[in-house]
């Protein structure tokens, strides 16, 4: 099944098509040089359809969107996420146990918006309406979210999601320094 196009109060989020490439100039231009982010483009405009055809999980990029002007304003999606959850004190563990360390997959959440758009709450806007679907359509038993210490903002979204806040208690891998969870308190049997 592919993911329809969400809609919020003030944005849309859909898939990303090759249209949107000097809308992914302008936001990835400080991670990738002009090759890439086409390479990428053409992968995540692709991406949601093949998925859905292997009955696969949306996992991928979405183009976040004002509704008022059609401006791409960020990128949100779902993301496998791998890391040594068992460290986290909230998914019952012993954190000094061997299994503890191992990675294991999550159904991860994940927002980045234009400098320009961020401190308006779109990325909370857009992730209540990407739970919505997880918890909703997907049925799915929690989502995680991951980020580094020095990435307040991103904590601050976690907080106004309902996300429980977890600190990984080691300093590997730099970007599991921060974990927020949200279990899903209406799913079904």
């Amino acid at each position: 099944m592919r993911m329809p196009t969400l809609e919020t109060e003030r944005c849309a989020i859909r898939p990303f098509a090759m249209g949107d490439l000097e809308a992914c100039d302008r936001l990835f231009r400080a991670v990738w040089g002009a090759p890439a982010r086409r390479e990428w483009l053409e992968w995540a405009s692709r991406n949601d359809k093949e998925l859905a055809e292997l009955y696969q999980p949306p996992y991928g990029d979405r183009a976040l969107t004002l509704k008022a002007t059609g401006e791409i304003i960020g990128s949100v999606g779902f993301a496998p996420a791998f890391g040594p959850f068992g460290l986290l004190p909230g998914f019952g563990e012993d954190p000094g146990s061997p299994s503890a360390r191992r990675n294991v997959p999550e159904f991860g959440l994940f927002w980045m918006l234009a400098p320009e758009h961020r401190g308006r709450g779109y990325a909370t806007e857009a992730g209540r309406a990407l739970i919505a679907h997880a918890f909703g359509a997907l049925d799915l038993r929690r989502i995680v979210a991951t980020t580094e210490h020095e990435n307040q903002a991103s904590v601050a979204v976690m907080r106004r999601l309902g996300m429980r806040i977890e600190r990984n208690p080691r300093t590997e891998p730099a970007w599991f320094q921060v974990v927020g969870v949200l279990e899903n308190e209406g799913q079904r049997g």
